[in-house]
């Protein structure tokens, strides 16, 4: 989320539909996965809920939440 982004909460006499939040990304321990910056990799650690340890062969990298750009394959 952007700095500039606010959260706004849903009122419950509001008319309007509140909006449905995105599902959560979950990585366990070897998972194949994807990333749109660094290409093909596998989970070799795992922050629940903070962020994943990723081999990329070449290197590795600390994605933190919400893993954008990052997908399970």
């Amino acid at each position: 989320m952007r700095k500039s982004e606010a959260v706004r909460r849903h009122l419950p006499t509001s008319p309007f539909k509140a909006k449905p939040e995105a599902p959560r990304k979950h990585f366990a321990l070897g998972d194949r996965v994807t990333h749109d910056s660094y290409g093909l990799g596998r989970v070799i650690g795992v922050e629940a809920g903070i962020a994943v340890l990723v081999d990329f062969g070449s290197r590795q990298q600390r994605i933190t939440e919400p893993y954008s750009g990052m997908f399970n394959l």
